[in-house]
């Protein structure tokens, strides 16, 4: 079939979901610069109509930004955090110097409730995988973690085994994401926490909230629980950022 005869919703379908694969690949990485309107119109045989559409598409969902006279490129991931970008946690404990283990608490297949963290902004009846789990330092505690994974959108997550690798470093291995987001607040251990980090109760600890997208769609929501006698925040930054 010729491309001037395809439906112009399907061609401008075919056409973002093409960039979306090699942006989300990382074939085209932050900085990379998309071709331009004239070359995908001459690539797809298209008006250029359908090929803003699709410019416009990708630059609301974050995926590209443009700029004025050089063109359209691969956005930088965003973190919307006025703090720091929080590192894989075997890799931190690694780094200092520590044994990392890991232990999975429970995993489960569920539809998202009231109950579930208004913080996670995901609407109820969502298709999630629930996961709860320990991470040692030297085979002692040094954080719990409490995460959904929306499954509608990391469907391959149902069948992967995480109870030898921990959820936040699969996924940061193998789920492209566009923005993320952190919130850092200090809290007293429940009971239950107190006893999975061998704590007193009502000890303080610190809470990272972690929530990453892919455009508009939710990746995944976790809480993650740090004893505050082992664990600390620090950054070295300039004015620039």
């Amino acid at each position: 079939m010729a491309p001037a005869t395809v439906p112009a919703l399907a061609l401008h379908q075919r056409i973002r979901s093409d960039i979306e694969a090699k942006i989300l690949s990382g074939e085209w990485g932050p900085g990379h610069r998309i071709p331009f309107e004239h070359e995908l119109m001459a690539q797809y045989g298209c008006a250029r109509m359908t090929v803003n559409k699709v410019i416009a598409g990708l630059a609301a969902a974050g995926l590209i930004e443009r700029r004025r006279r050089a063109g359209s490129f691969v956005a930088q991931p965003r973190i919307q955090s006025a703090v720091l970008q929080i590192p894989d946690i075997p890799q931190e404990v690694t780094g200092r110097g520590a044994e990392y283990g890991y232990e999975l608490i429970f995993r489960r297949r569920r539809r998202t409730g009231p109950r579930d963290p208004l913080a996670s902004e995901l609407p109820a009846g969502t298709d999630v995988l629930d996961l709860r789990c320990r991470h040692l330092a030297d085979g002692k505690p040094f954080a719990l973690e409490d995460r959904l994974i929306a499954l509608a959108v990391v469907p391959e997550a149902a069948e992967t085994d995480f109870s030898t690798v921990p959820p936040g470093s699969w996924l940061l291995g193998h789920v492209p994401w566009t923005e993320a987001e952190h919130r850092i607040s200090a809290v007293g251990a429940s009971l239950r926490e107190a006893r999975e980090l061998e704590l007193p109760r009502g000890a303080p600890c610190l809470c990272l909230e972690r929530r990453t997208w892919r455009g508009a769609d939710t990746i995944t929501y976790a809480r993650q629980l740090f004893r505050g006698d082992h664990y600390n925040l620090a950054a070295r930054f300039s004015p620039q950022g």
